[in-house]
């Protein structure tokens, strides 16, 4: 991996480095998946924290803006994934605490 002369970004071949891309994008998209299919299995909340959603919501929205406007559709299409992931696990985390508060009443 070499800079090209007045380059900002190495000299790989455009192929190449998308392909780097959307591998890592499936590695985390496939990791945070199954980690909220493992969520939804379980029903419970035990060792979720409420904010883990929450923030990933806010990054994953801020970061597709950004991607965007970096044009950098790789990240684009990576972060609006993880966005739903993000919106499909709070609303698993949701429904699993008010599944476990019934059961704390009766």
């Amino acid at each position: 991996m070499t800079l090209a002369p007045h380059a900002t970004e190495p000299s790989f071949h455009p192929m190449t480095t998308e392909l780097i891309g959307w591998l890592a994008a499936a590695i985390l998209l496939a990791t945070v998946g199954r980690q909220v299919y493992a969520q939804w299995r379980s029903g419970s909340v035990e060792g979720v924290s409420k904010w883990l959603f929450i923030g990933q919501i806010a990054a994953s929205t801020a970061f597709i803006v950004y991607s965007w406007l970096v044009d950098n559709w790789v990240f684009v299409s990576t972060n609006t994934l993880m966005l739903i992931t993000a919106v499909t696990g709070q609303l698993i985390y949701l429904r699993n605490r008010r599944h476990a508060e019934g059961r704390a009443v009766k």
